[in-house]
């Protein structure tokens, strides 16, 4: 019986058996030598054993109510804010057993509070963040529509300074469009649509989508890959995913540079690769690429969010992928997608 796994409890029926059964041996012995006082015999040893047993219930109930207090004082320390408040269980049975689950509901209960203490310390970073990230365009505005206002008159002027304006709202805007991804992402909110895609088709929309910008700026596009492979994703945001990656390529490349965007297949794997021959990404730079508003000292980009990459992340990400980065300072980038191919049993 579990009942008895308790060591206490255990003793406490063999302390409550012993008086009795001494009790009767006692009276039966008396009795047989001295049969007249029977009944004197067996109403002393009886009430010598009602007490034993009395005292020995009432020492037990005491200690039991004892550890029922300290467990209902740890809760109320756990209650007025001790998060290191927790119940002694170091003995057998189902009492120490509900303690035990006590102490682990605290435990998940404490977990809780500090995912919700980190979750609330990453969103007052990120109102802070997108506080800096919009004093910049902001500020320009404000001086582009001084100017405007100062040189009414001089038409050319305007029509450059309104350029600019446009181009600060165009970023804000991109900056609020990208915020509104991210936390959809993290938040769980968005359902991807995946389906079987032709990863040479998502790569040509790519590369159409960039014809106008690398013709522009002097740089070449190129595509690498072959036309049967496929990738289960959501097409949309997967090639949005990529397109960031690729538009810091443009970024990061000067005139005349080239950009490879290539894909190949494994046997468990499809990998997409992203790769130029521009600045490169310094060495302290790498492990910071991806978190979000990053900004580093070595680049003198300063029109770029800080957000294109973490988006990218995220999304590979909410496709069971992985992405890495690899430089060589003033060599060029590389940026290696890679996506497990479920395999079946």
């Amino acid at each position: 019986m579990k009942i008895f796994v308790n060591r206490k409890i255990k003793r406490l029926f063999f302390q409550a058996l012993l008086p009795v059964l001494a009790g009767a041996f006692l009276s039966a012995l008396c009795t047989a030598l001295q049969p007249d006082r029977g009944p004197l015999w067996i109403g002393l040893f009886s009430a010598a054993a009602a007490i034993f047993i009395f005292t020995v219930l009432y020492r037990y109930f005491l200690e039991q109510n004892r550890i029922m207090e300290d467990a209902a004082s740890q809760v109320r320390n756990y209650i007025a804010g001790d998060q290191r408040a927790r119940i002694s269980c170091n003995e057998e049975g189902q009492l120490y057993r509900l303690f035990h689950e006590v102490n682990s509901l605290v435990s998940i209960l404490n977990a809780h509070a500090e995912n919700e203490s980190r979750s609330r310390q990453f969103m007052k970073d990120t109102i802070s963040d997108i506080s800096h990230q919009l004093k910049t365009p902001l500020a320009a505005l404000n001086v582009y529509n001084g100017i405007i206002q100062d040189e009414a008159a001089d038409l050319d002027t305007v029509r450059e300074f309104t350029a600019l304006s446009e181009q600060e709202l165009d970023r804000i805007g991109t900056l609020v469009q990208n915020l509104l991804k991210i936390t959809r992402l993290d938040a769980g909110t968005l359902v991807m649509q995946k389906a079987p895609e032709p990863v040479s088709e998502m790569m040509e929309d790519i590369r159409r989508h960039f014809a106008y910008r690398a013709a522009q700026e002097g740089k070449s596009l190129a595509l690498s890959g072959s036309d049967g492979i496929t990738l289960v994703c959501d097409r949309g945001w997967l090639t949005e995913a990529i397109s960031n990656i690729v538009k810091n390529a443009f970024d990061h490349t000067e005139k005349d540079g080239d950009i490879c965007l290539s894909w190949r297949s494994f046997a468990s794997a499809v990998q997409i690769t992203v790769s130029d021959n521009g600045k490169g990404i310094h060495p302290e730079d790498l492990p910071h690429i991806f978190k979000r508003f990053y900004r580093s000292r070595f680049s003198s980009d300063t029109r770029g969010i800080g957000l294109g990459l973490p988006l990218a992340k995220a999304i590979v990400e909410a496709h069971s992928g992985t992405i890495e980065a690899d430089s060589i300072l003033g060599a060029g980038a590389t940026f290696t997608i890679t996506f497990l191919i479920p395999t079946k049993l």
